[in-house]
C-alpha cells in the first residue's frame, strides 16, 4: 500500500513539474471579434467579403492556394458578388471582369503546347506554384496551406485567422528566433528552443515560417474603407470563412424552417392526443 502511495506521489509531482513547461507552448489569446455572420441569424457583410476577396487576390495568392473554389463561386447567393439579376453566376459581369484578369494555364489544341490564357468564371482559382516541390522550394522549405477551407480547419476560426496575421512581434529578450522562421505570439507552437530566460516563464507564441505579409496601405479598398492591417485581416478572415462555408446563411434558413415545423408539428400531435383520448380517464 505505500509503495503505491509512493508511486502515485511520484507520479504528481512529475506531472506538476511538467506543467510550466507545457504552459509555455500555449499562444496568446485572441481577441473577440463581432463578426455579422455569428449567431443562429448571422449573414456575411458582402463589403466585407469584397474587401477580403481583393486582400487574398493581392496578398495572399501569392503563396496560398484555393483549389476548392472556382471563379464562378464568387457570384453564387451569400457570395461576395452575388447579384439576384444573374440566377447564373457565370453569367455575372463583374465575376467574368475578376476572372479575366487573371491568367490560367492551358493547353493549346493545335500543338499541345502548355500555354496561358485569362481565366472564365468556371476555372479555379490559380495554384502559385505548379507544385508542392516548387512551394516548398520558394518558401525555405516549408509548404503553404491551401486556404480553401482554414477556417474551419484551425481552432478559433476567423478570429485566431485574422489575430494571426497581426500577431508577428519583435521577440523579447532572451527569445532567439531560428534562421528563416518569424515570432508570432498567436501562433501556437514552443518556443522554448530558442529561449534562454526562466523555463517556467517562456512567452507565448510560435515560429512561423511565412513572414509578415500585411501591413497599413498595403491593400486599397473600393469602397473607401480605411485600409489599416487589422481591417485587412478581420477581411479577409471573413473572406476565408464564407470560402470554408459558403452556405453557411442557407443552412441556417433552413435550420429555422425545421425548427419553426417542430414547433407546429408538436402542437398538432398534442392537439390529436387530446381529441382521440379526450372521453378516456386518465
Amino acid at each position: 500500500m505505500l509503495r503505491k502511495l509512493t508511486l502515485i506521489a511520484a507520479a504528481l509531482t512529475t506531472l506538476v513539474a511538467a506543467s510550466p513547461a507545457l504552459a509555455s507552448g500555449k499562444a496568446k489569446e485572441h481577441a473577440d471579434i463581432a463578426y455579422s455572420f455569428e449567431g443562429p441569424f448571422g449573414k456575411f457583410d458582402q463589403a466585407q467579403l469584397q474587401r477580403g476577396y481583393k486582400v487574398y487576390r493581392e496578398v495572399c495568392s501569392a503563396c496560398h492556394s484555393m483549389k476548392l473554389l472556382s471563379f464562378r463561386n464568387l457570384g453564387d447567393k451569400g457570395g461576395p458578388f452575388y447579384d439576384k439579376k444573374y440566377g447564373n453566376p457565370n453569367d455575372n459581369p463583374v465575376v467574368k471582369a475578376l476572372a479575366t484578369d487573371i491568367q490560367v494555364p492551358d493547353i493549346d489544341t493545335e500543338t499541345g503546347d502548355d500555354i496561358t490564357r485569362p481565366a472564365v468564371p468556371a476555372d479555379r482559382f490559380p495554384k502559385p506554384y505548379k507544385n508542392d516541390y516548387a512551394a516548398r522550394a520558394g518558401n525555405g522549405g516549408a509548404l503553404p496551406p491551401d486556404l480553401s477551407v482554414i477556417a474551419k480547419a484551425r481552432e478559433g476560426g476567423p478570429e485566431y485567422l485574422a489575430a494571426f496575421l497581426t500577431g508577428f512581434e519583435a521577440p523579447p529578450k532572451g527569445l532567439t528566433v531560428p534562421t528563416g522562421q518569424h515570432y508570432n505570439v498567436y501562433f501556437p507552437g514552443d518556443v522554448s528552443a530558442g529561449w534562454t530566460g526562466d523555463k517556467h516563464h517562456a512567452p507565448p507564441g510560435g515560429f512561423v515560417a511565412m513572414p509578415p505579409q500585411l501591413a497599413d496601405g498595403k491593400v486599397t479598398f473600393d469602397d473607401g474603407t480605411k485600409s489599416t492591417a487589422h481591417q485587412q485581416a478581420v477581411d479577409v478572415a471573413a473572406f476565408l470563412m464564407w470560402a470554408a462555408e459558403p452556405k453557411l446563411e442557407e443552412r441556417k434558413q433552413m435550420g429555422l424552417a425545421v425548427l419553426i415545423y417542430l414547433v407546429l408539428f408538436s402542437g398538432l400531435l398534442y392537439a390529436s392526443y387530446r381529441k382521440v383520448w379526450r372521453n378516456e380517464s386518465h
